[in-house]
């Protein structure tokens, strides 16, 4: 076992060594023997090193200063007899004297060594009681911050279902009376004088009619994909047809719209809920067909994409988007204004929220391309059906 000494107490044990021997020698060296009071010397070294350095150097101390006392200061000198009698009471209670101040002194030390580590660990305890407090409010605060947070995310969620709510009630209710207006409306419409003032105000309340009838659709169609109740009828089908049919049906309210496609590419089977795919496509052609120049075709391809994967594009040869109409184009009655500032519909303003919503919930993914060229490109995947992958 080694033992580790401190500079401290290896100074100690020196002075308790050096110090009775020089104090010796400088009184031997004046006359000490002829005097009486050179024990008040010894008894306070022997206390400066009981308060300093501990009871191991005041022993050693004491017993060196009566050693060398009854060599060098007692006579006969260079002897260990004492001819005097008083000279021996006079080491003994030297010894005696020595030995209480050095305990006392000793137990001094060790109270201030107590003292001094009581203290430091008190500082410690603060220090750290003060991290603890600091780490307290710290937590306190960050967890009225998240309690704070979910509230206000509770408070979100709850306007957003009633809004939901609202607008599929809304939706509902407006579909009997819009009914009711389209078909009492369209039955007036077979009078003798097809040029009535009647007959023109019954055409103009069937057409919006119409509106109203397909806002409706889509505000219902858009609370059923938002509350996640949308239900999909996936079956193979084939994507040439749908893209024909689609087609078909831009024609009956734009009957001089050129659609140009690759039947070939498009003939492959994908894994859809076929009316909701006409759904996409009729809102893409639709969109297309209210920004593009009268005149000018929309394009459609239709290319691989990875495996198991078909993507769709339809082009216009419109204005395009802006830039700032491009991160919300997805949203809600999404509308903006055309690169020379006319504005530029977006179907009923949820046509595209709906294609996006459909479109993912096929597993697929939509976006507006940059493609360099004039007008806007949309793009959109689709699985394939298991034979086509």
């Amino acid at each position: 076992m080694r033992l580790r000494w401190s500079s401290g107490e290896v100074v100690g044990w020196i002075v308790a060594v050096a110090g009775p021997t020089v104090l010796t020698a400088a009184l031997a060296a004046w006359g000490g023997h002829e005097r009486r009071d050179y024990a008040f010397l010894y008894l306070g070294l022997v206390a400066v090193l009981g308060v300093l350095c501990g009871p191991g150097p005041v022993v050693v101390a004491t017993a060196l200063s009566i050693l060398l006392v009854d060599l060098f200061l007692v006579p006969p000198v260079l002897t260990l007899t004492i001819a005097d009698g008083r000279d021996v009471v006079d080491v003994l209670a030297f010894a005696v004297t020595a030995g209480v101040v050095g305990l006392l002194a000793s137990r001094r030390r060790r109270a201030l060594l107590r003292s001094e580590t009581l203290a430091g660990n008190l500082r410690q305890t603060n220090a750290g009681l003060a991290r603890l407090n600091e780490e307290q409010a710290a937590a306190a605060q960050a967890a009225l911050a998240v309690a704070r947070s979910q509230e206000r995310v509770r408070a979100l969620e709850e306007v957003e279902r009633t809004r939901r709510e609202l607008l599929a009630n809304v939706s509902h209710e407006l579909r009997a009376p819009l009914s009711t207006i389209l078909t009492e409306s369209t039955s007036g419409l077979t009078s003798a004088d097809g040029s009535s003032e009647a007959d023109r105000r019954l055409v103009a309340i069937a057409g919006e009619a119409r509106r109203l009838e397909l806002l409706v659709d889509d505000m219902l169609d858009l609370a059923v994909i938002e509350s996640g109740t949308l239900e999909l009828r996936l079956e193979p089908a084939s994507l040439g047809d749908a893209i024909d049919a689609a087609i078909e049906r831009l024609h009956r309210t734009s009957p001089e719209r050129p659609v140009e496609w690759d039947e070939t590419a498009a003939h492959v089977d994908v894994l859809v809920d076929r009316e909701r795919l006409l759904q996409v496509l009729d809102n893409l052609l639709a969109n297309a067909d209210r920004s593009a120049p009268e005149g000018t075709p929309i394009d459609i391809g239709v290319e691989p994409d990875g495996a198991g994967a078909i993507a769709v594009r339809v082009r216009d040869r419109g204005p395009g988007v802006t830039a700032e109409l491009r991160p919300r184009l997805f949203e809600r009655f999404a509308h903006g204004q055309s690169r020379d500032g006319a504005a530029v519909p977006v179907s009923t303003g949820l046509g595209l929220a709906i294609v996006k919503g459909l479109v993912e919930a096929h597993a697929g993914t939509v976006a507006l391309e940059d493609h360099g060229g004039p007008g806007a490109s949309f793009r959109f995947t689709l699985p394939l059906a298991d034979g086509q992958r």
